[in-house]
């Protein structure tokens, strides 16, 4: 039933792609409520929360041709609704700061002083003997929890798509990660 539901929504996309205006319309009060319900979590007002719904449904449309069919269609675009929320709420709290204008305050005015945090060979140094560190450990694990260590942690991917890619339960994926991230902490507990 659920492959079954899934080659559905991949021929919708497929109408989609062709210009078909019933698959737009069909994949969009598909997941609108869900792409409300991710969006309006985050931002908390209704009215951005409809017209950041639009938004990611312009975005995805306009990007269409870049979903890949493996991965389901869902994951792909509440990942767009939750970008579009992120960024909106990033560029509100934006504000301009002078750093050569004295601020005023009630007892008069005062200099901004900004740290220099310019580059500091002695920490980089530390940084990348810690990406060694955590890199070689990573090497050094079972295959099976370095394959589910690297697909979540540097591809990025969901539970579910690496339960797609490996052929193996939700759970198995989640049991692997959790064993994974203790046998990491185990080996890099003494680097760190």
């Amino acid at each position: 039933m659920k492959g079954r539901l899934h080659q559905d929504e991949v021929a919708l996309i497929a109408d989609a792609l062709e210009g078909n205006q019933r698959a737009y319309t069909a994949l969009t009060n598909k997941h609108k409520p869900a792409v409300y319900q991710i969006v309006f979590k985050i931002v908390r007002n209704k009215e951005t929360a409809n017209d950041l719904v639009q938004e990611t449904f312009m975005k995805a449309f306009a990007s269409l041709a870049s979903y890949r069919s493996e991965y389901r269609f869902s994951t792909w675009l509440y990942r767009i609704a939750a970008n579009a929320s992120i960024d909106f709420l990033r560029k509100k709290r934006i504000k301009a700061l002078s750093l050569d204008r004295p601020i005023d305050t009630k007892d008069g005015s005062v200099e901004l002083e900004v740290a220099d945090n310019t580059y500091n060979p002695e920490r980089e140094l530390v940084r990348k003997e810690q990406r060694y560190s955590i890199e070689d450990a990573i090497t050094s694990l079972p295959d099976k929890y370095r394959q589910v260590i690297i697909y979540r942690h540097k591809d990025d991917k969901t539970y579910e798509e690496i339960a797609d890619l490996l052929g193996i339960p939700v759970g198995t994926v989640k049991a692997r990660i959790f064993r994974a991230r203790e046998l990491l902490k185990k080996k890099l507990r003494p680097a760190l």
